[in-house]
């Protein structure tokens, strides 16, 4: 029987990639659900490659006669869609804090997910993992790291590993003098030197923000504390993530730099499928790797700081990052005032509530908490991005 997918940010990168392995595996898949938040003349031609597919325009409702073809629009029609589809595994490609709720709806309809939404997990991990258990659904990660290690844990054993060892490729400035840093532009940091990604994730590959989320992800996807979790600078990004175990042993997972693949395992998990995707030829082939340097990428730091305190602080580190990320692409703010702002807020700025997300409550009103949290950091960073702008 065909699983029957939904994919959430079609007309991403990580919706182009999942779709490109369904057009391979057009056997084993029924496409069921689209969805793009702007993008309507991409997900309309979808639609004709896809013609059963509900279609969800997650942004505005367009004029009627580019309406045409669409199901659903706007962020409650987009759940709408996710509620009612009857979905096997729903791939969730959204970028940034925006895929929170697709994410739970996804699992409260009873669909496993498929998460590139690191953002869920960064956010809302202890709810959402909450809500699988009771919906019996499975959440796979796809970025390439978090699936590396999820299958070599599956491998091996939870109870076997001692330490988590996340790859980074340390971005285009890699080797930049701090000094330098202060005027590089947003058209350098987006050219990533190994990997083809959206503009968000690809300044926070370069500011080292995204490995911070990964590091905050992987502390509750694997339920391992963060000093158990280590960053190594990888640039050839062929190693993915290692394990290293109580013996002392060290396992690693390697392949090409290409989304297709975990997304690939993701989709057909629990089984094992042929793959074309991430083959490597080892001949010639040369791995470098070095620590990380916190002075010149303090949001690494940063991150670590927000996952030991817990809390709303995940939460408020992704939402101010996220504010500081858009307002350098629009030019509003040096690369160097990523970590000024995000620093601010946590550790300036931000005054938690006297209750925590994770120490008990209604489920809706632990959400609730978590988005407000979200909103006061964005409203914090924003105030403080004015006061410093270009």
């Amino acid at each position: 029987m065909k699983k029957r997918i939904a994919i959430l940010g079609a007309t991403g990168s990580i919706g182009k990639s999942a779709l490109e392995v369904i057009r391979r595996g057009s056997g084993d898949f029924e496409t069921v659900l689209l969805s793009a938040q702007t993008n309507i003349t991409a997900l309309k031609e979808l639609g004709k490659e896809f013609p059963g597919a509900l279609l969800a325009l997650s942004g505005p409702e367009p004029e009627a006669p580019e309406a045409e073809g669409l199901s659903f629009f706007g962020p409650q029609g987009l759940l709408r869609a996710i509620a009612g589809a009857r979905v096997d595994i729903t791939v969730n490609g959204i970028s940034g804090a925006a895929g929170l709720r697709p994410s739970l709806a996804a699992i409260d309809s009873g669909s496993d997910l498929a998460l590139a939404n690191k953002e869920t997990v960064v956010m809302a991990g202890p709810e959402v993992f909450a809500l699988a258990r009771e919906k019996k659904v499975k959440i796979l990660p796809v970025d390439s790291e978090h699936s590396a290690i999820f299958h070599l844990i599956e491998a091996h054993g939870a109870d076997r590993v001692e330490e988590i060892l996340l790859t980074a490729s340390g971005g285009p400035f890699r080797k930049m003098p701090l000094a330098a840093m202060k005027d590089v532009t947003a058209k350098e940091a987006l050219a990533h030197p190994t990997w083809n990604m959206g503009p968000k994730i690809t300044v926070d590959s370069a500011s080292l923000a995204n490995k911070g989320l990964e590091v905050i992800e992987a502390a509750r996807l694997f339920n391992m504390p963060p000093e158990k979790i280590s960053v190594l600078v990888h640039p050839q990004s062929v190693v993915h993530s290692l394990v290293r175990m109580k013996d002392g042993a060290v396992y690693a997972q390697l392949s090409r730099p290409d989304m297709r693949l975990p997304i690939h395992e993701a989709l057909h998990w629990p089984e094992t499928r042929p793959s074309p995707f991430g083959a490597l030829d080892f001949r010639g082939l040369s791995l470098e790797f070095e620590a990380p340097d916190t002075e010149r990428f303090p949001m690494l730091s940063l991150a670590y700081e927000a996952v030991r305190r817990g809390g709303f602080y995940p939460c408020v580190y992704n939402g101010a990052n996220e504010e500081a990320a858009a307002a350098f692409l629009a030019g509003r703010i040096g690369f160097l005032d990523i970590p000024r702002i995000v620093e601010y807020v946590l550790n300036r700025g931000f005054r938690p509530p006297e209750s925590a997300p994770d120490q008990g409550g209604d489920f809706a009103n632990k959400i609730e908490a978590v988005l407000a949290a979200d909103k006061a950091a964005r409203e914090l960073a924003g105030a403080f991005i004015a006061s410093i702008q270009k």
